[in-house]
């Protein structure tokens, strides 16, 4: 039986992030990331539907360590997934990534102070076991196998091709085509404008409309200051420009969320050539953050919108029919291809089965450690990024804290760490926030959080740096055991 001292799960942006913080830092350290599918990038490998982007800037979702020199902020799919493949042969970690590796179960026994991993081989039709010293989960929480499409009446009888973005792959004929995208969150607006070049037309359906930004696709300030300074320091300062961007616009919208409303929908008018359609369709009933923003580069979704060959509808759906769909205002709507960009179904720990010494650990009745580790399960990370800025930042400060414990650990000779919640004046929280339909569907899927540190899941990248990187490692929830 194989044995590694640290097991990574996943070969996305997380787990690519830990490998290179570990092999940088804990250099000794035996190495081995499983990835269930067949290749590396996680998310930007999954989804194929046309006009996939990047929905924050790259110099952000980009790794600290390595430079995103691209002239466009905004990135497409495919530039990040070469983006990612560089970074796999610059930093030599494709040598340690073995795929078709499913973890099905994961298993702590305190008396021989390691995991026993279960992983399910699909490529050989076999099972096999891999234990580690520290697992160190990369997953991410989409489930991979399904998207979320909600059971609309009369979908049998459609007779037109009905898809969900998860599922798009080159059969998929959209040309000359009269197409619906169910939805108004990322995915929706990403989709709308790709399809509307070649579709005969283009309808956006929505239940309820999305706070929407505008950008330009390339941030000539970023390309100025590459062009004037040495590489490195010009992609730092840019990446903290877009940091305190971004934590200055979470701020204000949380503080004054009246006046970010405004300032939102002021855009939107001015984007648009029937600024009449702003109370119509963009005009949310929540406050700005209290679900994510949605990006649209270079105007292009309002663009689309603007010369016909795309429009919005807010509207709910009765049925489905044979040539498209019925809504509840009595109008229908004809459509030879229907897209449900409906939302993801959420998976915590990738669904793997968790025991620590023969007892099975249920997520939602854990809290998490520091937003990264779960109370009574020793020698387990997980990397989960923040849903207010781009994920790589998180991940980027969880591999750097997960390298600062196992040294740590080394150091005085502890062979487990184990948070422990034992404070009963800590009041349990949701461990996410946020009030879209995906993100409340799966609440009952992941740990609590506390209302006080170390317990508690902060959405601010400024205060994460003073205590993750900078932090003690000992406080008196770790319990450290030799």
């Amino acid at each position: 039986m194989q044995h590694v001292d640290v097991l990574v799960v996943g070969a996305g942006i997380s787990g690519i992030s830990a490998a290179h913080y570990l092999k940088r830092e804990c250099p000794d350290k035996s190495l081995l990331i499983v990835e269930g599918r067949e290749t590396f990038g996680g998310t930007w490998d999954l989804f194929r539907y046309p006009g996939i982007r990047s929905d924050s800037d790259m110099y952000t979702l980009g790794f600290a360590f390595k430079p995103w020199n691209n002239a466009k902020a905004i990135a497409d799919g495919d530039s990040i997934m070469q983006y990612l493949e560089e970074t796999l042969e610059e930093y030599d970690i494709a040598k340690h990534i073995r795929y078709s590796h499913w973890v099905e179960s994961v298993s702590w026994s305190s008396e021989e102070a390691r995991w026993t991993v279960e992983i399910e081989r699909p490529d050989i039709g076999e099972r096999i076991t891999i234990q580690c010293s520290f697992l160190y989960v990369c997953s991410g929480y989409y489930d991979y196998d399904h998207g979320y499409t909600p059971d609309f009446p009369g979908m049998e009888n459609f007779g037109g091709r009905l898809i969900h973005p998860q599922r798009w792959d080159e059969t998929v004929d959209y040309e000359n085509k009269r197409v619906v995208v169910i939805g108004s969150g990322a995915t929706a607006v990403t989709l709308v404008p790709e399809l509307a070049k070649k579709a005969k037309h283009v309808t956006m359906l929505q239940r309820s409309p999305t706070y929407m930004v505008s950008r330009p696709s390339a941030d000539r300030l970023a390309n100025l200051t590459r062009a004037a300074l040495p590489n490195d320091w010009a992609y730092a300062l840019t990446r903290w420009r877009f940091v305190l961007l971004q934590m200055i616009f979470y701020r204000a919208s949380r503080a004054f969320p009246r006046l970010l409303r405004r300032i939102l929908l002021t855009g939107i008018r001015r984007s648009l050539r029937d600024p009449g359609q702003v109370e119509s369709h963009f005009s949310p009933k929540y406050d700005p953050w209290d679900q994510r923003i949605c990006l649209v580069p270079d105007k292009d979704l309002f663009e689309a919108f603007n010369t016909g060959t795309a429009s919005i509808l807010t509207d709910h759906i009765d049925h489905f029919t044979q040539t498209g769909l019925q809504l509840k205002s009595g109008q229908h709507l004809d459509a030879d291809l229907v897209v449900t960009a409906t939302g993801l179904r959420l998976k915590f720990l990738g669904g793997m089965n968790l025991q620590v010494d023969g007892q099975e650990k249920v997520p939602n009745e854990l809290f998490a450690y520091k937003s990264m580790m779960l109370s009574d399960v020793p020698n387990l990370a997980l990397s989960f990024g923040y849903t207010n800025a781009s994920w790589t930042l998180k991940c980027d400060l969880t591999a750097q804290y997960v390298c600062r414990l196992i040294n740590h650990m080394d150091e005085r000779g502890y062979r487990s760490a184990t948070p422990s919640f034992r404070d009963a004046s800590i009041r349990p929280k949701p461990f996410l926030d946020f009030t879209s339909g995906y993100v409340q569907r799966a609440l009952n899927l992941f740990p609590k959080q506390g209302d006080q540190s170390p317990w508690e899941v902060r959405q601010n990248y400024a205060f994460d740096i003073a205590t993750i990187r900078f932090g003690d490692i000992e406080d008196s929830a770790m319990h450290f055991r030799k």
